[in-house]
């Protein structure tokens, strides 16, 4: 009896296809529903706490971009921990991942009901339920309606920090951009927070098996997704604040539709308004459909509890790992305190991004396989700036422990 062929996934993807890819797993809800808690800290400053965060990812970014090319699947920090340290830690990081990815979807639900609620005045609570309810929904439908969405989703926000920058840039000048009340301190704490607007850059690891020539092509996609992500923030945060002053802006549920109504007026917030629904809900719906698929692959492996792995007869969907990811984020939206959640996401990513610097360190000396990419400035075999990664995150971890205080 010969033996079935095993169906390996399409290698389709090029340079531009994962750039951009990569591009719109990171443009999500972070500017748009943090840049006003960051301003609080950072003052007009803000953009340099965008910048701070960009330098932070990059580090880590090189890290995995060099592990990507020593690993074949998809399994990203799990395969990296688990060949640098052990089983057990890899399996500790990977529920870690997961718990950030409720967590993080949760924060990003109350930054949708902070518009939501400005323009329908509907309860806050409720419209943060409502879009992980509906998020949920939809990700239990199938992956092509979520990538559907996704898609017009990723198109509207990018519209969005455009139209921010366009209104911004005749007010280029007018405002002091290193005014920061709590000096060099607060901008790190802001840092630390908006490192959530950066979220998914390391995602982009996961599209090795549908990429062509992965080894080359990933460690480029992913630093050019860094540099264009950290290029759109850093200067929507100066427009916005050359806009409104921090005082304002730090005060807003709402804070890009507030800087269009103040530079167009009531219809500008409302446009603004709708794009910032589209980007919030976009990011809820890739956070669950991510988060559930990794806990799905981690029931497969036997890692978590066997039913997690049940797929649905006519969706194709893991049923139950959508429920209880979608359940639990339903519980941590009632805690109604976007910045708590936000700190609580970041807290957990910078752990993660610190042993995944470490593991490209010691991966340095215990696997003698050759790299396509390597993380430039070494000495001998020692990464530089993988060790600055871990560095970095480790202050930014400090930072992030300080927010809860």
């Amino acid at each position: 009896m010969v033996a079935k062929k095993k169906i390996a996934l399409k290698r389709s993807l090029g340079l531009f296809q994962v750039t951009v890819a990569g591009v719109g797993i990171i443009l999500g809800a972070g500017i748009y529903a943090l840049i006003g808690i960051a301003s609080r800290d950072a003052g007009n400053a803000v953009w340099l706490s965008f910048l701070i965060s960009a330098v932070v990812a990059a580090f880590t970014g090189l890290s995995y971009a060099e592990l990507s090319t020593l690993f074949k699947g998809d399994a990203g920090e799990y395969d990296y921990t688990k060949k640098a340290f052990n089983k057990k830690l890899a399996w500790i990081i990977t529920i870690a991942i997961i718990f950030t990815g409720i967590v993080s979807a949760s924060a990003v639900a109350l930054g949708f009901a902070g518009y939501f609620a400005k323009l329908t005045g509907f309860s806050y609570l409720f419209s943060a339920l409502g879009i992980i309810i509906l998020m949920s929904w939809l990700n239990f439908k199938g992956i092509d309606d979520s990538s559907r969405f996704n898609t017009v989703a990723t198109m509207i926000e990018f519209l969005g920090l455009i139209i921010i920058i366009f209104l911004g840039a005749k007010h280029f000048g007018d405002t002091n951009l290193l005014e920061a009340p709590k000096g060099l301190f607060g901008v790190f704490q802001a840092g630390a927070l908006v490192f959530f607007a950066y979220m998914g850059f390391e995602t982009i690891v996961k599209l090795n098996e549908e990429t062509k020539n992965p080894r080359k092509t990933i460690p480029r996609a992913l630093l050019l997704a860094v540099l264009i992500s950290a290029i759109l923030y850093i200067t929507v945060a100066a427009a916005a604040l050359s806009v409104l002053p921090y005082q304002t802006l730090s005060q807003s549920k709402s804070p890009l539709a507030d800087v269009a109504a103040a530079s167009l007026g009531p219809l500008a917030f409302i446009l603004l308004a709708i794009i910032a629904l589209f980007s919030t809900s976009n990011t809820v719906l890739m956070t669950v459909v991510t988060t559930s698929r990794l806990a799905y692959g981690m029931a497969k492996e036997k890692s978590l509890p066997k039913f997690l792995s049940l797929v649905h007869k006519t969706n194709r969907t893991p049923y139950w790992a959508v429920i209880i990811v979608g359940a639990i984020t339903l519980v941590l939206a009632f805690v109604e305190n976007i910045e708590l959640v936000a700190d609580i996401t970041t807290l957990f990513l910078f752990i993660t991004f610190a042993l995944v610097n470490l593991s490209n360190i010691f991966l340095r000396y215990k696997d003698k396989r050759k790299r396509r990419f390597r993380v430039p400035l070494n000495i001998g075999k020692f990464p530089v700036l993988s060790a600055l990664g871990v560095i970095t995150a480790l202050i930014m971890l400090y930072f992030s422990i300080i927010n809860f205080f």
